[in-house]
């Protein structure tokens, strides 16, 4: 979704087209320069979110900002700055002081054009007056002066430049998720094959937090090459050689047996390859229970955590599997601070159809929770997607359900379903993410290749806090 300040930017830019800015004697009164702007549900969401004014109306409607608003201030503020910072003058430009009036009132759809005109100039500063408008029509709905810092040196736009990636959320899981670590003794954690940027800085910004003491698995001249490139000590951790990443896996999983790790996380290696190191008994870190993996998510439209599991471990569980999937997942909602957390076990559709397995194992699965072979939650199934997390999908169904609509965790039927949900929320909705493996007698960080510090660092964070759970109980 395009935001305001982006469709402007690239609006602007485009104008520009990779002029440079002009200075201050290039700058002759009487200049102007104009941007058009049509105006979209998603600008008005933004506008009501940034003016404060995030009422039930405004944000079902959608419609219309209204009369006075200081959302219509937001919205020709930002179109006239965005046009003065990437049009005229240009790239440098500050914004000194504005004295803007507003009248009439922006809707959904909205063809406006915002015009600036250059005014009085003061070579003391070297600022300039510049008059606005932006119209709707014939209508003017902002006027007024906005006086800007020109700069005194060439800044040259460039064309090919993205604009930043701008996304709202209502909250900022992963600072809570480091908060929730502060005071944290730091968990000995084998780093498995760090031979890349990403891997490596994840792990050294974990330690940099705290949340680890990384011990570096894998061929030594890689890992100190990225360390070289990227200008990072590696003085202060310990560092284990092995041949090639097969050996780092091996050679990580006999130190979490020994005891010598408390966890491991992945590096620039092959899930499976990482796990079928670790998976077999012989390995000596299974437990009776299912390995399985939980995608912890904070997804900006959505108002609490969201789990997905299994996206990346059990390719096709059976009833079984699905029931250790179930209950590893609710045991990390409770080391979260989810008391009672609300499972959806997802299918396509929201009824029992002995047709479909997926409903058939969400029925059951709800019937075990009855029974007690699945604690410490809520679980309802079969529920599609659309209800399993939108309360008015749900009544619209007429599905009356404790879990219906505010689901903490979803079920995926499989793990082609659980990756495609997870990685969709991520790469289109812009869900922050975090990964771990539980069932093993430690726990493992499983971050995709692909990836960056971000959020290796929130899934460090996780492992630390299941690390800390995990030694409170056994102290206890």
């Amino acid at each position: 979704m395009a935001t305001t300040t982006e469709t402007m930017y690239r609006a602007t830019a485009s104008a520009a087209s990779g002029a440079s800015n002009l200075l201050f004697d290039e700058i002759k009164t009487g200049q102007s320069a104009s941007v058009p702007h049509t105006l979209s549900k998603p600008d008005v969401e933004l506008l009501a979110f940034l003016s404060g004014r995030v009422d039930a109306l405004q944000l079902i409607d959608g419609e219309k900002v209204q009369d006075g608003d200081s959302a219509d201030a937001v919205a020709g503020a930002a179109l006239l700055s965005a046009l003065l910072q990437r049009q005229l003058p240009g790239p440098g430009t500050v914004v000194l002081e504005q004295a803007l009036s507003f009248h009439g009132a922006f809707a959904v759809g909205d063809q406006i054009v915002g015009t600036v005109t250059a005014g009085e100039k003061h070579a003391a500063d070297r600022s300039v007056v510049f008059h606005c408008t932006v119209k709707r029509g014939e209508d003017i709905v902002v006027e007024g002066t906005v006086t800007v810092a020109v700069p005194d040196e060439r800044i040259t736009y460039r064309p090919d430049a993205a604009p930043p990636k701008l996304i709202l959320r209502r909250t900022d899981g992963i600072a809570k998720l480091l908060s929730a670590c502060d005071g944290f003794d730091p968990v000995t954690c084998a780093v498995v094959h760090p031979c890349d940027r990403d891997s490596l800085l994840g792990a050294l910004e974990a330690a940099r937090h705290a949340l680890i003491d990384p011990v570096l698995v894998g061929p030594e001249a890689k890992i100190r090459a990225v360390a070289e490139t990227e200008g990072v000590d590696l003085s202060p951790y310990r560092l284990i050689a092995t041949e090639h990443s097969h050996e780092a896996a091996q050679v990580a999983a006999g130190l979490a047996r020994d005891g010598k790790v408390a966890a491991l996380m992945k590096g620039s290696l092959h899930t499976d390859e990482l796990m079928g190191a670790l998976v077999p008994r012989a390995a000596g870190l299974r437990t009776d229970r299912r390995i399985s993996h939980v995608f912890l998510l904070d997804v900006p439209s959505y108002p609490r955590p969201l789990m997905v599991t299994d996206a990346a471990i059990n390719v096709a569980p059976d009833i079984r599997d699905k029931a250790d999937i179930v209950q590893n997942a609710i045991e990390l909602a409770h080391v979260i601070g989810i008391e009672r957390p609300r499972v959806a076990a997802l299918a396509a559709v929201e009824t029992v159809n002995p047709d479909m397995q997926a409903t058939i194992d969400a029925a059951m699965l709800c019937k075990m929770a009855d029974r007690g072979q699945i604690t410490g939650g809520l679980v309802d199934g079969p529920l599609a997607f659309d209800n399993a997390i939108n309360e008015e999908a749900a009544k619209t169904k007429g599905i009356h359900s404790e879990v219906a609509g505010r689901a903490d965790i979803l079920l995926a039927p499989d793990l082609e379903a659980g990756n495609m949900i997870a990685k969709q929320l991520q790469y289109l909705a812009g869900a922050d993410s975090a990964g771990i493996v539980l069932g093993m007698r430690i726990p493992v960080v499983l971050t995709s290749r692909a990836d960056d510090v971000r959020t290796r660092l929130a899934s460090t964070a996780l492992l630390a806090l299941v690390a800390e759970s995990r030694r409170r109980r056994a102290s206890a």
